[in-house]
């Protein structure tokens, strides 16, 4: 249903990099507990306050009184003067006044920076894809960057004849790109319990979005002659020193597997992978092994540690769920997102990202008032299978309070859960794979929060 736009609504963006030296400081000392939460979000808040009343900011679309904007009334120095030349940077490289659109680490969630993660900033996105230089990373000893001419890809196990590739074997064997999405497993973490961080870069940010250049897994394991009868699981193998190892079922690597050393039409970036890295649609991001060595076919789960006392999740009854691979159903939006503030009243467009791991996103339903009504959002092309979709609804907002939510539904009918319901099912006290619907409230006064609504 369309919305008559009587007047188009100012918006303010989240501040990009509110927590200062000494924040960081006593939350790298003290941990992440209830606490430094509580601190961490009244700074946030001070750091939004100071930004609304200090200095007037300049709204965009505003024309100053008197006889016009001398901004397009005049001719302006750019405009009389001889501009840069070409190549003058060999790598293109964003403008400066887009400085503040980085990847930011969360400070306090892991001892050591080799083994932590860095968030990619959705709320300063457009459509569906991340750029390289901000895709998210985990790392769990640190990124490498390998000489390609010395790396090799191993296959072994249930194969006739097991086989070493370099990278040049591997690129001149025929090649596929697709755009997959890639979510950790223990993206939105932070708010099983309660809210815990305030921008939609820190609940949702382990989360990108790319296309991916490589070769089908499956036309590896065929050109090594995989037994067909016995082979029912692989085993991937990273080549870090953490010395990464996931399962795979078998159906799954003989169906949309990748072995990727291309992303977003260059090779991947060395913190993404380089030269190599397997692609495993749909699944969380442990398994998309970067610096990737070796596949291992066998016939039976591996129980790594990484499956074994990681990236499970305990139950209220005390059992762990274990092999948890499906990244489920999820939405969220990004604008308006928490940090940001609504200058004033009338038309604004609500945005945002829908996943599912299971196939395409079928519809996303937006609401204004927690969940007691909804509107269906229009999806935007590409709608496409384990990839993200972005959806778009138009708004008026009055200037009374709201709380924002959005709501995905996948082609297999799966809706995504209130986070009441999720709690039901699998208690407070996990770490991963929380889908749960995220909701932000809308003061009076245009401020955005991140809230939790049963």
């Amino acid at each position: 249903m369309s919305i008559q736009v009587k007047k188009s609504g100012q918006l303010r963006r989240a501040p990009e990099n509110f927590l200062d030296a000494p924040l960081r400081q006593a939350i790298s000392e003290h941990g992440l507990n209830d606490e430094r939460r509580g601190f961490l979000r009244k700074s946030f808040a001070a750091a939004t306050a100071a930004l609304a009343s200090g200095v007037a900011m300049a709204r965009p679309g505003s024309v100053p009184e008197g006889d016009g904007d001398p901004l397009i009334l005049n001719l302006q120095d750019h405009a009389k003067t001889l501009g840069n030349p070409v190549v003058m940077q060999g790598y293109g490289q964003p403008s400066r006044f887009e400085a503040n659109l980085q990847r930011r680490q969360s400070p306090g969630l892991t001892r050591v920076p080799q083994a932590s993660v860095s968030f990619a900033p959705l709320q300063g996105f457009f459509g569906i894809i991340t750029p390289s230089g901000l895709h998210f990373e985990r790392h769990h000893q640190g990124w490498i960057d390998i000489d390609p001419a010395q790396h090799r890809f191993m296959i072994n196990g249930l194969v006739r004849e097991a086989k070493v590739y370099t990278m040049d074997d591997l690129m001149r064997l025929p090649s596929v790109s697709r755009m997959h999405f890639i979510e950790c497993g223990a993206n939105s973490a932070t708010e099983w319990g309660n809210v815990a961080v305030p921008t939609v870069q820190y609940t949702h940010g382990m989360l990108s979005c790319c296309e991916f250049t490589g070769v089908p897994l499956s036309v590896l394991l065929d050109d090594c002659g995989i037994d067909r009868k016995k082979a029912k699981f692989v085993l991937a193998e990273g080549g870090d020193g953490s010395a990464m190892t996931r399962t795979i079922d078998i159906a799954r690597a003989m169906d949309d597997v990748i072995v990727a050393y291309g992303m977003n039409g260059e090779m991947l970036r060395p913190e993404n992978g380089y030269p190599l890295r397997l692609v495993v649609p749909g699944v969380q991001g442990v398994s998309w092994v970067k610096w990737l060595r070796r596949i291992e076919v066998g016939d039976q789960p591996w129980a790594t540690k990484d499956e074994a006392i990681h990236y499970i999740d305990l139950q209220p009854s005390g059992l762990h769920r274990q092999y948890t691979s499906v990244q489920e159903c999820k939405s969220v939006i990004t604008t308006p997102s928490g940090g940001q503030m609504l200058l004033e009243k009338g038309f604004h467009n609500i945005t945002g990202l829908a996943w599912s791991g299971r196939g395409k996103i079928k519809r996303v339903d937006v609401s204004a008032d927690g969940g007691r009504s909804w509107r269906t959002a229009r999806l935007e092309g590409p709608v496409l299978g384990k990839c993200l979709t972005r959806f778009n609804i138009d708004w008026n907002w009055d200037g009374a309070p709201a709380i924002l939510q959005s709501r995905a539904i996948d082609e297999t009918g799966y809706v995504q859960p209130k986070i009441a319901q999720l709690r039901e099912v699998r208690g407070t006290k996990s770490i991963y794979h929380n889908n749960a619907i995220q909701s932000w409230k809308i003061n009076e006064d245009g401020e955005v929060s991140n809230v939790q609504v049963a």
